[in-house]
């Protein structure tokens, strides 16, 4: 996990401090992961957003993403409780932790390629981390990129495709879905049902 202070990303960091002077009273720091660390399944998501995690320091809390995600693990028995939006709604993680491929907020939702590289070994450390490990699902492009690099693994023989199952050579898979954003809700290019056939794939693993 990143230093709150963290400073390995220049531009990541500037914009931390930017949203720090103009929002006192969030979270902007990186933001850690959610959820257990006996967790036999890890979602990796993208980024922060700016008024999301950023702001409530929870993974997918606060933005449009969130309500889809947390919707489907609830209804999927992978949380408890309710999501009200907030880090302090009290809901649970149940065999699930979520965390992203970039800890801090990028602006315009984009990191660069070396943000994404350096922020790589947080990763790949938060994959170490996991004993129970069985199921990581991607959510979007570059979050499957960063999985497979963490891992070790050459793109090539990992094509991102959504609802793709990638048995992995340590017995564990690697499922893809695209991103729960808004823009790919909007236009129907991630519908309700979709992610939801997305996860019932990866209960087929825990």
């Amino acid at each position: 996990m990143p230093a709150a202070d963290c400073t390995l990303c220049p531009r990541l960091a500037a914009f931390r401090a930017g949203n720090a002077a103009a929002h006192p009273d969030w979270f902007n720091a990186p933001v850690p992961s959610f959820g257990p660390a006996d967790a036999g399944l890890l979602v990796v998501g993208l980024a922060p957003g700016v008024r999301g995690a950023n702001r409530t320091g929870r993974p997918f809390t606060g933005d449009f993403a969130g309500d889809l995600l947390y919707a489907t693990l609830l209804e999927h028995g992978l949380a408890d409780g309710v999501y009200a939006a907030c880090a302090d709604d009290g809901l649970t993680l149940s065999g699930c932790r979520i965390t992203n491929a970039v800890r801090c907020v990028p602006p315009e939702n984009k990191p660069t390629t070396d943000e994404i590289n350096t922020c790589r070994t947080f990763l790949k450390d938060e994959i170490a981390s996991l004993p129970h490990l069985r199921v990581i699902l991607a959510l979007g492009k570059i979050a499957h990129d960063a999985v497979v690099r963490a891992l070790g693994l050459r793109l090539s023989a990992h094509p991102f495709a959504h609802g793709r199952d990638h048995a992995l050579p340590d017995g564990r898979h690697l499922i893809d879905s695209y991103h729960c954003s808004r823009y790919n809700q909007n236009t129907r290019r991630l519908t309700p049902e979709m992610f939801r056939q997305a996860v019932r794939r990866v209960l087929a693993y825990l």
